[in-house]
């Protein structure tokens, strides 16, 4: 029989052990993750950036409060980070929370640091009006300082705010040189991977004359898309760089392509025949897919003439990727007039490893060809499948010092182009180039974190029209059908113990 004393002596002890909890959790700072990708669980480059800390770092959320469910879980998110943060650095991060909207000071002060406001749809009263919204930090580092303007729901959260701290806290950062003089894009045109790059390395430019070969200082060389022919002092220059242990990434342009005429023409650079010397045969051929883009053509629909979208094989859409830190979080990749790529090893010291390849639905057509826009392309036109298009190599390439290669079969998948021709990039297009160089430049870890965020599954759109339905459905009504089946179960076994009761017989 319970007691007054009794119940509150455990009310006290039950009080006691809660406040204790809280006590230890305070300093003990733990979650269990169970996603797939394991998105709230720190990564070991994060805590070695943290562990090495010799300065405080201050970080300055600014975010608005009392925003839609779905955007308030950006600052719930961010503030579980920053704890952990804390957590693992022992107090070296520290960090406040400010709500700019509070008052005109604190909206003038988040603008100043940079943080830029966002206009969203706040229901209220049954009325949907436009609020200005701030989700951004600002990180600091003695007089140093780095800025996160806007943190994108479902973005790479972590991988901002360690490649900032990395950044402040770094006083060298390796440098990156891109190739200059063979018909290659300029910095300018290729600003979302300069601009990527920039937060870990220096980027810089390199030419090469005969006598002049790749400074000490570099630590990886792009070759990116050249179109005009390369003397021979450059490919020189190239193996003694990877005998000292440098490395390389190398973007192939093979195909030129001409919208207006219909004409795709090879391109010779030399380049081809220098990777053939390495294991690697780039192909004389364009890839197809028929896990491709679209472009807009313009039909004749009785008396109205509409752009409609069609399907252009020539656009391939990359989904199948080894796995492999470059790759890791990729979801898709557009390699327009790409070739292929045949691993052809001539060192069994070299460990070769595709990236990625085509769908099991592709093929490959040969130079020069004029191509039709409105063909009905049927499986039988393609005839293969799973063709390689990027290549990582590992060993002694060249000489006998260990260096690292990544060669892509596609040129300009990554640049944006400049002035009229400047284009948005698809995200994965840039991150499969930067996570290249970050494999390649970078020992630190960070390159796993570049694509951690939250990933999209679409439906595999090789399906049949009729699968994809039948599967949207069965994933909208299994669940309500096991729910119904569980009350049905379940309002059955209550049935029987209510009759079992009443057919029980008592003694009295």
């Amino acid at each position: 029989m319970l007691t007054q004393k009794k119940i509150r002596t455990n009310i006290l002890l039950v009080f006691g052990i809660l406040v204790l909890l809280n006590l230890v959790g305070d300093k003990i700072f733990f979650r269990l993750d169970f996603t797939a990708d394991q998105r709230y669980s720190l990564s070991d480059a994060t805590k070695s950036i943290l562990k090495n800390l010799d300065e405080p770092v201050t970080v300055t959320a600014y975010f608005s409060e009392d925003l839609p469910p779905d955007i308030a879980k950006v600052r719930q998110d961010f503030r579980d980070l920053l704890i952990e943060y804390g957590s693992y650095s022992d107090g070296m991060v520290v960090y406040e929370f400010i709500n700019p909207n509070e008052d005109q000071e604190s909206e003038m002060k988040a603008q100043q640091n940079g943080i830029r406001p966002i206009m969203i749809n706040v229901r209220e009263r049954d009325q949907v009006k436009q609020q200005r919204a701030y989700l951004g930090a600002v990180i600091e580092l003695g007089d140093k300082r780095e800025v996160i303007p806007f943190i994108q729901p479902g973005a790479a959260m972590e991988f901002a705010l360690s490649s900032n701290i990395k950044k402040l806290s770094v006083d060298n950062k390796p440098t990156v040189a891109f190739l200059q003089g063979h018909g290659e894009p300029t910095l300018e045109a290729q600003q979302e991977v300069v601009k990527s790059l920039s937060v870990m390395y220096k980027v810089d430019t390199l030419t090469f004359d005969e006598n002049r070969g790749v400074p000490a200082t570099i630590n990886t060389v792009a070759v990116i898309a050249p179109t005009d022919s390369i003397p021979d002092y450059v490919f020189k220059h190239l193996d003694n760089f990877l005998a000292r242990g440098g490395n390389l990434l190398v973007t192939v342009q093979n195909v030129k392509d001409d919208l207006t005429t219909a004409r795709l023409e090879p391109i010779s650079t030399g380049l081809s025949d220098w990777l053939k010397s390495k294991g690697l045969k780039i192909g004389k051929d364009v890839l197809i897919d028929n896990n491709c883009g679209s472009i807009m053509v313009r039909q004749q629909q009785g008396i109205f003439t509409m752009n409609t979208p069609v399907k252009f094989p020539y656009l391939p859409i990359i989904t199948n990727f080894t796995k492999h830190p470059i790759t890791e979080g990729l979801e898709s990749v557009i390699l327009p007039f790409s070739t292929t790529i045949e691993l052809a090893p001539v060192d069994t010291s070299v460990f070769m490893v595709p990236l990625a390849v085509s769908s099991d639905i592709s093929g490959t057509r040969a130079l020069p060809l004029t191509f039709n826009i409105n063909k009905q392309w049927r499986k039988y036109d393609f005839g293969k499948s799973a063709l390689p298009v990027a290549v990582a190599l590992e060993g002694i390439i060249s000489g006998d010092t260990k260096s690292k290669m990544v060669v892509f079969s596609c040129g300009n998948f990554a640049v944006n182009g400049v002035g009229d021709k400047a284009q948005q990039l698809q995200p994965d297009n840039v991150s499969f180039l930067v996570n290249s160089v970050d494999w390649l430049s970078d020992d630190t870890g960070l390159i796993e974190l570049r694509t951690k965020g939250v990933s999209s599954r679409p439906i595999d759109p090789s399906l049949e029209e009729s699968t994809k339905t039948i599967i949207k459905y069965v994933n909208f009504l299994l669940p309500i059908l096991l729910i119904i089946l569980y009350g049905v179960y379940r309002a059955q076994m209550r049935r029987k113990k209510r009759n079992k009761i009443k057919s029980t017989e008592y003694v009295k």
